[in-house]
């Protein structure tokens, strides 16, 4: 009698029949999802639900399904995924709620069940088999240790606080509100409002006592943005007006402050000078038509 030997690959279990269809079972001992007939075999659902059900358990937790998501990896447009969606949410396949995180952004979390969802007693006995996956990152389950989600890198903490002018040039802080308001021009994601435009501008106006034209401080302030976006546009502007903070300009042993800014009284370019007036180009101007 041949010894028996536990060890070796279980055959292929073919079932054949007279009529129908016939299986060749062959054992998975990786990369499969377990299926429940009582969703492959649904008597309501259709084949796309009943596939988008199948393709969401198989993954894993953390991974985004949202329409547009499924959309691009299936033939289906996002009117049939949508409803098959839609089907799976009625037959307690899969649940979507939509929540407000700490930093006020607006996400839907997705729940999927092995099992479908219809009663109190049989949602606490599948929590253990409940996949779960969101479009943005959400607090854990109170028992799992949270792992600290990562700094942005536009929303580091600001080194030092902010610059404090010591001027009381009205025209120099009128500059710097333009400066601020201005930096939309350059990037639509570096939109202040006018409370944050007011609170910055003294900064701002430190770097206009030491020499940086208004134009340089805005490409200083609004260039090389962070690929991922700005989330916080006043937090992230704050930073770098601290974190790029050029030093004073030394002209010797003495150094001369500049000459205070002024708004010209016919272009309302900013210029330097000790009275207000107008600046160089409109003299000039002025002079060439008389």
């Amino acid at each position: 009698m041949t010894e028996q030997h536990l060890s070796a690959p279980a055959r292929p279990r073919s079932v054949r029949s007279r009529l129908g269809v016939d299986h060749l079972d062959e054992r998975h001992d990786e990369q499969f999802t377990v299926v429940g007939n009582h969703l492959a075999q649904h008597p309501d659902l259709s084949l796309t639900a009943i596939g988008l059900a199948v393709h969401i358990q198989s993954l894993p937790t953390g991974s985004l399904v949202g329409i547009k998501v499924l959309a691009a990896k299936f033939p289906e447009g996002e009117t049939r995924i949508a409803s098959g969606l839609r089907e799976l949410e009625k037959h307690g396949y899969l649940s979507r709620t939509r929540e407000r995180l700490p930093s006020g952004q607006i996400v839907t979390r997705t729940t999927s069940y092995n099992k479908p969802r219809t009663d109190v007693t049989r949602t606490t006995r599948t929590t253990r088999t409940t996949r779960t996956t969101r479009t943005a990152r959400v607090a854990p389950a109170p028992r799992c240790e949270a792992a600290p989600e990562p700094k942005e890198p536009e929303q580091p903490a600001p080194a030092a606080p902010l610059p404090a002018s010591d001027t009381t040039d009205l025209p120099a802080h009128r500059v710097a509100r333009n400066v601020l308001a201005g930096l939309r021009t350059h990037d639509p994601r570096l939109h202040l409002a006018e409370r944050d435009v007011r609170r910055l501008s003294p900064a701002v106006a430190v770097w206009l006592e030491r020499g940086v034209a208004p134009g340089d401080v805005q490409r200083t302030l609004a260039t090389g943005l962070p690929p991922e976006g700005v989330r916080h546009p006043a937090g992230f502007v704050a930073h770098r007006l601290s974190a790029l903070l050029p030093p004073p300009l030394e002209h010797g042993p003495k150094a001369v402050r500049p000459e205070p800014l002024q708004n010209c009284e016919g272009c309302d370019r900013a210029f330097r000078a000790a009275q207000p007036g107008r600046c160089r180009d409109c003299r000039a101007a002025e002079r060439a038509v008389a």
